[in-house]
């Protein structure tokens, strides 16, 4: 019962890009373990699959109407979860580093918590 009045109180005081910053960066410290620990293909499932969540949930929200992003910042916003969607595969398959994932979560993470500074 106290964990569910603390996250209620929390929703109610954490602004969206708070929250997607939260959850970027526990889904980004997550991958991070993962590739500390040397995990590979499918022992990466797991945050993988959570990582093309979150940017599939971010896709689907610039692609609502009524987001009051700008449409450009929507269009890139959706091609990084597309490009999220296909690089994740060839992570999975050992084609392509984990890292590459990492820094993208990373660099978009610089950028909200320069939003949240700025408010």
């Amino acid at each position: 019962m106290t964990l569910t009045a603390y996250q209620h109180a929390r929703s109610r005081a954490e602004t969206p890009r708070a929250a997607e910053f939260r959850l970027m960066s526990q889904i980004t410290g997550e991958m991070m373990d993962a590739e500390t620990a040397g995990l590979k293909g499918a022992m990466l499932m797991q945050p993988l699959h959570r990582n093309r969540e979150m940017w599939s949930a971010f896709a689907t929200d610039c692609g609502a109407t009524g987001n009051g992003l700008p449409n450009e910042l929507r269009a890139q916003i959706i091609s990084l979860a597309l490009w999220v969607e296909r690089f994740t595969s060839d992570v999975v398959s050992g084609r392509e580093p984990l890292g590459e994932l990492i820094s993208l979560n990373r660099t978009i993470m610089e950028g909200l918590r320069g939003q949240r500074l700025a408010a």
